[in-house]
């Protein structure tokens, strides 16, 4: 058995149906001002991002919870993007394909806001 690493990511509704239309087991490709891919490192910094942002940009945001494969996510640095908790992921666009590939599970949402 693989060791996981618990990631969050703050969504919006059209993001969250290309989730779904993935089976729960993928990120939509970026748009091409996205370049990089960040899920968090923590729940609440992803619930104030869904709540804050998400919720006033489109009128709902979801908190996501998912697995990723620990020894293939190490590659990437946690950045500190503000605060102490306030920790993510930076993947490259390019790679997302890569790192879809090393979800472990299904995709969950965990909270939502409107």
């Amino acid at each position: 058995m693989r060791e996981t690493t618990t990631l969050w990511r703050p969504t919006g509704p059209e993001e969250l149906a290309l989730v779904e239309a993935s089976g729960w087991t993928a990120w939509p490709p970026r748009l091409p001002e996205q370049p990089i891919f960040y899920p968090v490192l923590n729940e609440d910094y992803a619930v104030r991002i869904a709540r804050d942002w998400n919720v006033p940009a489109s009128g709902s945001g979801y908190v996501t919870r998912f697995e990723v494969d620990t020894e293939f996510v190490e590659r990437y640095p946690v950045r500190q993007a503000g605060g102490e908790t306030i920790l993510e992921l930076w993947v490259p666009a390019e790679e997302l394909d890569e790192f879809n590939a090393h979800i472990v599970g299904r995709i969950e949402v965990v909270r939502e806001f409107h």
